[in-house]
């Protein structure tokens, strides 16, 4: 299927072809996987009518996503990640990872965003009342996703049923949790009053636990007013994490858009617009003089990255692979600072500080 248009013929006399397999991340992992293969072939005429059948199938190519996982430099950040329905890449895994330890999905993580990926979705969705679509991720999905796989070692905040008979510490606990929830308003006093039994009574029939006062366990908290509380405030707490990390994403966005964070791995001989960015980055940290920027990756700058390679911990000494030059580790670590300070920064001053 090749025309040839791209044939290279080198110094040696070998025929250089790139071969197509296929688009995005399942793409990428294949033409990794396949690597550089040398074969003895022949040049038919179109038409010739010996050639043999075609016989091509992506299928029957192996495509390792793990090959991929160098090349992310915002370390697997689900939120800065693309994937949707039918795609086979590792941003497709990660979210099976991350829906796995929500509790959402039970398969293997295979990289497939079939059917199975979908339904899991769907239910994570469902249960924390996002109105996203389940045949992609979005940013508000994956937000939420990790806020949720950070809570999942969450404790029950109610340690023992609320009524007359509880202590004043539980008591105290409630009331606590009902005021987050928007439902209590009075004191912190350990008391079971008329008030905190009303504030219960009013979860209760917002979750169509009970109807009225009278009904059985109206204004007290057993088991199951217990649980939908729990759930009540994990998503309340979910969302304000969601909404910290759409905060962070934003300043991510913005400082990409804007050029100021590092994208390419650079070594020693490159020159321009991004080695200049690298050596102010550098600069700011106190690794690079700054009266030496210039845009050229030479001795000094080599020299400059690996003093912040070892304050980092990045690498260990000079011989450690990658040391001295801006490997996937160094650029992540260079854009999560730069991220992390920026976003300090807009919460400390607001928005207008970018």
């Amino acid at each position: 299927h090749d025309r040839g248009g791209a044939i290279q013929v080198l110094d040696t006399g070998v025929h250089r072809l790139d071969i197509w397999v296929g688009s995005g991340e399942e793409g990428l992992a294949r033409a990794l996987t396949f690597g550089v293969q040398r074969i003895k072939g022949t040049v038919y005429p179109a038409g010739y009518a010996s050639a043999p059948a075609t016989n091509v199938s992506f299928d029957r190519m192996q495509a390792a996503l793990d090959r991929l996982e160098v090349f992310m430099i915002d370390g697997g950040n689900l939120l800065a990640l693309k994937t949707e329905r039918e795609d086979r890449s590792i941003s497709a895994r990660l979210l099976q990872e991350h829906l796995r330890d929500a509790g959402y999905f039970s398969g293997a993580p295979s990289g497939y965003y079939g059917p199975e990926t979908e339904d899991a979705l769907k239910r994570f969705l469902a249960d924390f009342a996002l109105s996203e679509p389940s045949d992609h991720l979005t940013e508000r999905t994956a937000a939420y996703l990790v806020a949720a796989v950070r809570r999942t070692q969450a404790r029950d905040p109610l340690r023992s049923f609320i009524d007359q008979g509880a202590s004043a510490e539980a008591v105290s606990e409630s009331q606590r949790l009902l005021r987050f929830l928007g439902y209590y308003d009075g004191r912190t006093d350990g008391t079971y009053s008329d008030e905190l039994a009303a504030s219960i009574l009013r979860f209760q029939q917002d979750h169509q636990l009970v109807g009225t006062a009278e009904d059985p366990g109206a204004g007290r908290i057993g088991p199951i007013t217990t649980k939908t509380i729990f759930h009540a405030w994990n998503r309340e707490l979910v969302a304000r994490t969601a909404e910290k990390l759409l905060a962070m994403r934003r300043v991510e966005t913005f400082l990409a858009d804007r050029g100021v964070l590092p994208d390419r791995f650079l070594t020693e001989g490159h020159n321009g617009a991004r080695v200049t960015l690298l050596q102010e980055l550098l600069s700011d940290r106190g690794f690079f003089p700054a009266e030496e920027i210039n845009g050229n990756f030479g001795q000094l700058t080599k020299s400059a990255v690996l003093a912040y390679q070892l304050d980092r911990g990045i690498v260990t000494s000079a011989s450690d692979e990658g040391a001295g030059t801006i490997g996937p580790s160094t650029l992540r670590q260079l854009r999560q600072e730069e991220h992390l300070e920026r976003y300090r920064m807009v919460r400390a001053e607001g928005w207008r500080v970018l």
